[in-house]
């Protein structure tokens, strides 16, 4: 699985949204819409690519965590102590983790805007089919 991340302000710098950079034009806000497709295609064209979703801004996220008096504790999201958050994720099921991690390593050729504060980044992670492959 390739999980990509981002933070409130880069969903929000992406909506358009003015934070301590730049917003997002529609015009980038395309581009990268445009190579995030074109990045499937080719996985799909590969014989690579099983699944891929984005996810809502962190803004739209509950937590549910614990007990408090018998009952689950759920708080609404943004949390402050979290700068970045699961923001999409790719299943690709490939020859090895190197050609899943060279898969992943395109994703540092995305648009990114001037000035946009941050270097996306990606992580690559096997799934698991059953806990006698949890080796830690």
């Amino acid at each position: 699985m390739i999980m990509l991340y981002a933070s409130q302000r880069d969903y929000d710098q992406m909506a358009g949204k003015p934070t301590e950079d730049p917003a997002w034009s529609p015009d980038d806000v395309a581009a990268m819409h445009a190579f995030m497709a074109a990045w499937n295609q080719e996985l799909v064209e590969s014989g690579e690519f099983v699944d891929a979703r984005g996810l809502a801004a962190p803004v739209h996220t509950r937590r549910i965590q614990g007990l408090k008096n018998g009952a689950p504790v759920v708080t609404d999201g943004p949390y402050p102590e979290t700068q970045e958050v699961l923001a999409g994720y790719t299943i690709v099921e490939c020859e090895s983790f190197d050609r899943a991690t060279e898969i992943a390593a395109r994703i540092a050729k995305a648009p990114n805007p001037a000035g946009a504060g941050r270097e996306p980044y990606v992580e690559v992670r096997p799934i698991i089919e059953g806990v006698e492959e949890l080796d830690g």
